[in-house]
């Protein structure tokens, strides 16, 4: 079972937290964490794309010239795909671009990507974010002190309101709940700093 230290914002150690060997300890699966990144972006893409079909461009459904005689080639609408101004053919059309993913593939590559970011020292336990104002300074400082990377992953159970606030504005910083942790932003992040609740939840829901 993974033990980890844990660490005040001010980077004292204050304690040790026993991890589920299950959830932290699991065996790195390269292809489920692609195909969770996969399912993500699917997810978020807009799908709003749209071209129109000959029945739906602006022009008069007349024919042009009649069918024979002229010399010519026949034509019946300058609508035509062929014309300029024409109607586009298997364009792209509005869709949803998401799809289901296995909940146990969801949580197997959850496993997998804090496996992960633990076994790289990645990975680094709060014992609880408190900050006594709302400002971005104090959080930029406590970040410094703790040695945190370019691009952090901030999980936090409880509703703190000055996190929230002090962190919004720093660029590479991103704070989600232990419910929404997701393997795009643990692997889009170059470290992340779990609060002992949200360590111990996630142990607890994972395993």
């Amino acid at each position: 079972m993974p033990s980890v230290d844990v660490i005040d914002l001010s980077n004292k150690k204050v304690g040790s937290l026993e991890l589920a060997d299950a959830v932290f300890g699991a065996p790195v699966n390269e292809a489920l964490l692609y195909e969770a990144v996969r399912h993500y972006l699917a997810g978020t893409r807009r799908g709003t794309a749209s071209t129109k079909t000959r029945h739906e461009v602006a022009g008069s459904g007349k024919k042009l010239w009649k069918q024979k005689g002229t010399g010519r080639a026949r034509m019946g609408s300058i609508r035509s795909p062929l014309w300029r101004h024409g109607g586009t053919v298997h364009g792209p059309q509005p869709r949803d671009y998401s799809y289901k993913l296995p909940r146990k593939m969801q949580l197997g590559a959850l496993r997998s990507a804090l496996s992960a970011k633990l076994r790289d020292g990645e990975l680094k336990v709060v014992n609880e974010f408190s900050l006594d104002d709302p400002k971005t300074r104090l959080m930029r400082e406590a970040l410094d002190r703790v040695e945190a990377k370019r691009t952090v992953l901030l999980v936090d159970n409880a509703d703190n309101r000055n996190l929230q606030l002090s962190s919004r504005n720093l660029n590479g910083v991103k704070l989600v709940t232990s419910r929404d942790v997701n393997v795009y932003d643990l692997l889009g992040h170059e470290q992340v700093l779990l609060s002992q609740a949200a360590a111990e939840k996630l142990s607890e829901a994972l395993a």
